[in-house]
């Protein structure tokens, strides 16, 4: 794979680091921290500037995740059709990606409304309390399950890349194509 295959790899591997990173560290540190500013109506503000100031870092880093990604698939695009179960990890890891980005960009979307919502009393930054406003509440309780859901997705998608690695041992590569060849023969 060479040289090329390293600098997608680089790309994939850092950019992904960084989403579930970042997306783990403001489910605890920046949610966390805003419950700690004592005025209850600013708390929500501190989880607001937190996150604006994380959106453009993590849309970069999920930028280079997926620029890695689609290189490596074209790099190995001959192990993917002939190697066996190559293809069903990447759909899969495919399906999880695509969850991933469609759980950041709701979260996104949700805290846009948090934005709008103003300096409205909350218990921190995904948890609404007794005078949270009813409808900033309930983007809240959303925004609480995603702030999990993110790291949960992405991590899937390190482990699933490790899996990949795995798969492209040697004794692993041969086996593969071997099965993908004759594989009734070998299941006998």
């Amino acid at each position: 794979m060479g040289q090329p295959a390293t600098f997608a790899r680089t790309l994939s591997e850092i950019g992904l680091a960084a989403w579930f990173g970042g997306s783990l560290m403001g489910a605890i540190g920046v949610n966390g921290a805003a419950a700690e500013v004592d005025r209850p109506d600013q708390r929500a503000r501190v989880a607001n500037a937190g996150w604006s100031r994380w959106t453009p870092v993590n849309f970069a880093a999920i930028g280079a995740h997926l620029a890695g990604s689609v290189l490596l698939t074209t790099a190995n695009k001959g192990r993917l059709a002939g190697q066996r179960n190559v293809m069903t990890t990447a759909a899969v890891k495919t399906a999880v990606t695509v969850g991933a980005l469609a759980a950041t960009g709701w979260a996104r979307a949700l805290g846009q409304k948090m934005m709008q919502a103003g300096d409205v009393a909350v218990e921190g930054g995904t948890t609404p309390s007794d005078q949270t406003p009813p409808d900033v509440a309930a983007v809240q309780r959303k925004l609480n399950g995603l702030q999990w859901a993110i790291p949960a997705l992405t991590g899937t998608l390190i482990v699933m890349d490790a899996l990949m690695g795995e798969q492209q041992r040697p004794k692993q590569v041969a086996s593969g194509m071997v099965q993908r060849i004759l594989p009734d023969r070998l299941a006998a």
